[in-house]
């Protein structure tokens, strides 16, 4: 059961635990952001979807965009978690590239829609946000040039420029994908940019050993670009 089921069910006003209360107002706030973006949303909506008073609101959150940065916190930390936990998850370097591809498209699937507050803001305009959301897109880039500079030869800017192509890949095609209306099976469409990337990816020197892909796989075939 959801915070926003759960509150459905309780008498409006009924007490709740501070951490608990907090959740379930982020919860709620989420669903009217998501939904109406950040000028159309009201705290009033807000108050009203989470079944609580405006003054409720306002003792956890002194206003709307204090309100909407809490939960870009949320789901930017949770994207950069999504791309360390891929990375971390194996040691070759093509299953690295097909997992990160993995975690953008399960990101950007989810029923939440919470990426659209990350990718989508209508309130990019704002330092904050601004600040937020490049700062998740650095750290994810830079956890992704970290393995490429250390199993490849390539200098470090260099490596963080194609990071950031490789996450930019990701993201992008991941939000096409979603507004084709899945027209291709997920994990179809996963393999199909992953594939992309990594083709681009294993033409760069890799160091002894660290080449990270399966013997006959698809496109081992094909030279390294000299």
């Amino acid at each position: 059961m959801t915070a926003i089921q759960e509150a459905q069910e309780r008498p409006r006003g009924a007490r709740l635990p501070r951490s608990a209360r907090r959740e379930q107002l982020l919860g709620a706030a989420q669903e009217v952001f998501v939904a109406q973006g950040y000028h159309a949303a009201a705290m009033d909506d807000i108050a009203d979807r989470a079944g609580v008073s405006k003054p409720v609101l306002y003792q956890h959150f002194p206003g709307k965009l204090e309100l909407y940065l809490a939960l870009l916190d949320k789901h930017c930390d949770a994207l950069v978690e999504a791309t360390r936990t891929a990375l971390s998850a194996t040691t070759d370097n093509k299953q690295r590239v097909a997992a990160t591809m993995e975690a953008y498209f399960h990101y950007v699937a989810s029923e939440s829609g919470a990426f659209r507050l990350v990718f989508e803001s209508d309130l990019t305009n704002e330092p904050a946000v601004r600040e937020r959301v490049d700062r998740a897109a650095d750290l994810s880039a830079t956890l992704v040039s970290q393995v490429i500079a250390e199993d490849t030869d390539l200098p470090e800017a260099e490596a963080k420029l194609l990071a950031a192509g490789v996450c930019g890949l990701a993201q992008i095609t991941a939000r096409y994908w979603l507004s084709q209306g899945r027209e291709i099976p997920h994990d179809e469409a996963v393999r199909l940019v992953a594939s992309l990337a990594w083709r681009g990816l294993k033409g760069f020197p890799m160091h002894p050993g660290e080449q990270g892909s399966e013997p006959g796989s698809e496109g081992d075939a094909e030279p390294a670009a000299e």
